[in-house]
């Protein structure tokens, strides 16, 4: 494999007595997913924050691309390429399907000086942007207006035009009915030709499908760490989850 492009170091970070995350050391390559499953409570959430930056680790480090970002915030982990969605869809509803694109592109060169007078957005820019997520023709229309599995495929869209390295997808597929779930699956696919994707997510006809690598976390802890058919032949895993969601 090549040299990674995330370390985790013995990420730890407490909630009162609660170890969340517990000693977490983990490797992600460059267009590579990276499923993070695990019971509810296992920390998957806490390490995505810890990975974007929303929280600091008590110890531990944090590195990316070979620069330690531990101390790093979110908007200079963005910077410099480390792009997060959210489990509650992230768009703005009152814009039209045209006008979230155009933000997101402009927001991509946000950091260049003069931007807007140099180089405005160009209309094929945002057109390609929305054929990648198969909405061109509903482009005049209020994003908030489009379906649940409409709007996650804009934001993940939105989420790629800023042409990131690492992205971090918290339960894309939250709340997808089936017919919504290729789809998104397709876009997460077309992401990783281009970034590295860490995937946190239920459903794991998704997750085993997708997956190059399957970490699976329990109370804080890695307890299993390999390709997806080795994971789900690992027996801690089916005692600690599989088995659990085998029987719901």
């Amino acid at each position: 494999m090549s040299r990674a492009l995330l370390e985790l170091r013995g990420l730890v970070r407490r909630f009162g007595g609660l170890n969340a995350v517990d000693q977490v050391t983990l490797e992600v390559s460059a267009r590579e997913i990276c499923a993070l499953i695990g019971p509810n409570g296992a920390g998957k959430t806490t390490l995505v924050n810890l990975i974007a930056g929303s929280l600091v680790p008590d110890s531990g480090s944090i590195w990316f691309d070979s620069e330690d970002v531990t101390a790093l915030p979110v908007h200079a982990r963005a910077s410099r390429g480390l792009t997060r969605s959210f489990q509650i869809v992230s768009i703005f509803p009152r814009l039209s399907v045209t006008d979230n694109a155009w933000l997101a592109i402009q927001g991509a060169h946000a950091d260049r000086m003069a931007w807007r007078s140099r180089d405005p957005v160009r209309p094929e820019k945002i057109v390609a942007l929305l054929e990648r997520c198969g909405l061109a023709d509903r482009r005049h229309q209020a994003a908030g207006t489009l379906s649940h599995g409409d709007q996650r495929r804009l934001e993940l869209a939105l989420a790629m035009a800023s042409q990131p390295r690492l992205l971090l997808l918290d339960e894309p597929m939250a709340g997808i009915g089936p017919g919504e779930t290729e789809s998104i699956a397709r876009l997460i696919e077309d992401a990783a030709r281009q970034a590295a994707v860490i995937l946190v997510e239920h459903d794991m006809d998704t997750v085993f499908r997708l997956a190059h690598r399957v970490v699976v976390l329990q109370q804080g802890r890695v307890i299993a760490n390999g390709s997806p058919e080795e994971v789900r032949r690992d027996p801690d895993v089916r005692r600690a989850y599989l088995g659990e969601a085998e029987s719901a």
